[in-house]
């Protein structure tokens, strides 16, 4: 599997999130959530309809910072595993990327959120 940088760690701040447009022209992007020297990265799409998440760029978290939510219909995710925990998409889950950290790097495959 060949992967492309997608940031640094340290780019976002414990507890903050992160959006990335997609690579090469392509709809969804990505978006990552730091919590501590864990990284969880997903496509940017609810499952509800597919909307981006983000209701201006980089705002993908609750107010309190605790889950990720969705701009459009208020759904809100868990962060570490995706899974809806209310709102129209109950118990679906957010698309997951496979990631590595190498030297600080986030990792992630060339056609992630294409």
């Amino acid at each position: 599997m060949t992967l492309r940088a997608l940031c640094r760690l340290d780019d976002i701040p414990d507890g903050g999130a992160k959006g990335f447009g997609p690579p090469t022209g392509g709809f969804t992007g990505l978006f990552a959530v730091r919590q501590g020297d864990e990284m969880f990265v997903y496509v940017n799409s609810c499952p509800h309809i597919g909307v981006p998440l983000d209701w201006s760029p980089d705002r993908f978290l609750t107010a309190d910072g605790s889950r990720i939510i969705c701009a459009t219909h208020g759904a809100e995710f868990a962060i570490a595993d995706g899974v809806c925990l209310r709102g129209p998409c109950f118990g679906e889950r957010l698309e997951a990327v496979i990631i590595e950290i190498k030297d600080g790097v986030v990792l992630v495959p060339e056609d992630a959120g294409l």
